[in-house]
């Protein structure tokens, strides 16, 4: 609140928190690209109260009602809202009670390649927090016995090393070239919390490798899953498992191996080039402008024949 932006005629604001409450003036069209209204204020509230204690969840909760009151103040200041998903956009349409545009972000999907060889391990890319759920992959696998590589860090990795049996692997923080070394040669990709969206799902299947998710959140709109019911093998991307449980999703990797020779590594990676960063650069191109042409035409702001446009990122 405190930035003078005055002198913008456009504001971008791209977040998941406070950035969509600066004040603009009247002239200035604000279009947030909104990868979720706060999670621990709406969504997972009672999830981040619950693992509070004492004076802390006390003050927590205090804090939060008050925060909630400026969330849905600052949400009124946005001319349009841009959602990362339909996922986000339910929760836009409920917490603000505004309609919104989807435009799926951006993913380098064009560098991923499909190789011949597949080795024998599964694969989570993940932060390693509660809410990611990696726990899950762990306990799966523990039961099966089947290898599982874990790439991330995060205030869970004791937890989860402790957790882990002998056919779990940590490889912690690494470079971007062994990301997509281990993407393109895993059997699948786990992805056991709901997301907003989730990039990594999307960039597995830039490599032809099929994910093993859990059906709800961004998930749904990116991956092609089989139920355990089953349906075509040939057209679908991944398999889905209902429940954050152990037990259903060991359940779906047996599930994925039953079929695993029927998936189409061609058919996985042409799925996702829907996510590309030139689509992305279109879409938005195509939406500032009409939406800046549609809040010039509301507010009378004349247009010169070449106007300049600064942004805020």
């Amino acid at each position: 609140e405190q930035l003078d932006l005055s002198g913008y005629d456009l504001i971008l604001s791209s977040e998941s928190g406070p950035a969509k409450g600066v004040i603009s003036h009247t002239n200035t069209c604000h279009i947030c690209y909104c990868h979720s209204p706060m999670r621990y204020l709406w969504d997972l509230y009672p999830d981040y109260r619950r693992g509070l204690r004492g004076l802390v969840k006390t003050s927590f909760s205090l804090t939060a009602h008050y925060l909630r009151i400026w969330d849905l103040a600052s949400a009124a200041r946005v001319d349009h809202f841009v959602a990362n998903s339909e996922n986000v956009a339910s929760r836009i349409r409920k917490h603000y009670r505004r309609d919104t545009h989807v435009i799926y972000p951006p993913v380098d999907v064009s560098s991923g390649q499909i190789s011949d060889r597949i080795d024998d391990y599964y694969l989570v890319v993940s932060r390693l927090i509660d809410y990611k759920r990696v726990d899950l992959a762990i306990q799966a696998c523990n039961q099966l016995k089947r290898p599982l590589r874990i790439i991330g860090g995060g205030d869970q990795y004791k937890r989860l090393r402790i957790l882990a049996g002998n056919t779990v692997e940590f490889l912690g923080r690494v470079n971007d070239e062994t990301v997509r070394e281990n993407f393109a040669h895993c059997r699948a990709l786990i992805f056991p919390g709901e997301e907003d969206f989730g990039i990594v799902p999307v960039e597995a299947q830039a490599y032809g490798r099929p994910v093993i998710a859990y059906g709800r959140g961004g998930a749904l709109e990116s991956v092609a899953g089989m139920s355990d019911e089953g349906s075509c093998p040939e057209t679908s991307t991944g398999v889905f498992f209902a429940e954050q449980t152990p037990e259903s999703l060991a359940q779906a990797i047996l599930t994925f191996e039953s079929v695993e020779t029927r998936l189409s590594r061609n058919f996985i990676r042409s799925s996702v080039q829907r996510f590309s960063i030139s689509r992305f650069k279109c879409e938005m191109y195509e939406l500032i402008g009409e939406k800046m042409a549609q809040h010039h035409r509301l507010h009378r702001v004349p247009l010169a024949d070449s106007t300049p446009v600064s942004s805020l990122v």
